[in-house]
């Protein structure tokens, strides 16, 4: 075997045993959130946003489009981790097509039921996500 050859096979088994040990810690959800996110980025001229710093140091920024009391869509961005993206991710989709009123509703309790859980030491990212929406819910843009 080559050095290159070596080398790739150690990268696929490094890259093996990081899938494992995030499939024993993180719930398929959390993960399928995380790896492939559908609401990423920002949504030019936004009709509300909120933007919060965690005190773990993670950024989450929700951009809404609302028409008439209905958020038409709805982006997020943040510089955390993966716990991070899943809750922003999960909870712009659950947002999506609901009265303003109803988005108020969601609890990070049931943001991580959607997600299938999250470790302890993660469960801050249900929070910070469900924080910047109500931010976002309470100053809206126009």
């Amino acid at each position: 075997m080559s050095s290159d050859e070596d080398f790739e096979e150690m990268v696929k088994n490094l890259q093996q045993k990081i899938d494992r040990d995030e499939e024993e810690t993180y719930s398929k959800k959390v993960i399928k959130e995380y790896r492939s996110p559908t609401n990423f980025g920002f949504i030019e001229n936004p009709d509300a946003t909120g933007q919060i710093k965690g005190p773990c140091g993670d950024t989450v920024q929700i951009d809404l489009r609302i028409k008439g009391n209905i958020i038409q869509d709805a982006h997020f961005w943040t510089d955390g981790c993966g716990a991070s993206i899943a809750c922003g991710n999960m909870l712009t989709k659950m947002i999506t097509g609901l009265s303003l009123g109803e988005a108020k509703r969601i609890t990070e309790v049931r943001l991580l039921e959607v997600l299938g859980g999250l470790p302890e030491e993660h469960m801050h990212c249900a929070t910070l996500a469900i924080m910047t929406l109500q931010k976002a819910l309470t100053c809206p843009q126009k």
